[in-house]
């Protein structure tokens, strides 16, 4: 069993109620997502991946808090790499307009600079392996909101919302002797948003005719 949150003192299936619960915030950030391409504007291929991921991350997650072993850890944390890499390629390729190579270049960057610090360190509840997407969003953020793309702020907001997500699932084990709960379910509830506001500053950005 890996006990990682303030939530599981204990071993069973339903030792981490909480943290279960709070993954239906990603299957709605999902239909939100859904509900951009309504219009028909966006390609519905990228509608439908990106909607899709994010129901697998509810799943992922809401397992990983039930069963909390190794494999489905794995399940928790690949869908959010996925969403990451799907996200880059597609807003670098289709709004920034960069070739393959540097969209490639990007997310190999992105990839390699949190797997190292991974591999050096567990501080701060594992969330530093997160700093390089923080940085990596609020540079995306700013850039968003100078070039004048529509949904202007969603990338920022979701950059500053990141922020305060991994901030709550860092301090989730130092809270423990005065919040037994944690923190980590407002982790969730953020982190939907943020994926939300991401897929939006990308969906509404992108024709079906790119």
């Amino acid at each position: 069993m890996i006990d990682l949150y303030c939530e599981r003192i204990g071993p069973g299936l339903w030792a981490e109620p909480a943290n279960v619960t709070s993954n239906v915030a990603f299957l709605c950030a999902a239909w939100a997502i859904w509900r951009l391409g309504r219009d028909g504007s966006a390609p519905a291929s990228l509608v439908r991946l990106f909607a899709g991921i994010t129901t697998v991350i509810a799943a992922g997650s809401a397992l990983f808090h039930v069963l909390a072993t190794g494999w489905a850890r794995v399940l928790d944390e690949a869908p959010i790499v996925f969403f990451q890499i799907a996200f880059l390629w597609s807003y670098g390729r289709h709004v920034m307009r960069i070739g393959r190579g540097a969209a490639l270049i990007l997310i190999a960057g992105l990839i390699a600079s949190s797997v190292s610090i991974r591999l050096m360190t567990g501080a701060v509840n594992n969330s530093l392996p997160y700093l390089p997407a923080l940085i990596l969003t609020l540079v995306l953020g700013i850039s968003h909101v100078r070039a004048n793309r529509r949904s202007r702020w969603s990338l920022l907001l979701g950059a500053v919302v990141f922020v305060l997500a991994v901030f709550l699932r860092t301090l989730d084990n130092a809270v423990c002797a005065s919040f037994p709960l944690g923190t980590h379910v407002f982790w969730h509830v953020l982190a939907a948003v943020v994926l939300y506001l991401f897929a939006r500053g990308l969906l509404t950005n992108v024709s079906r005719y790119n």
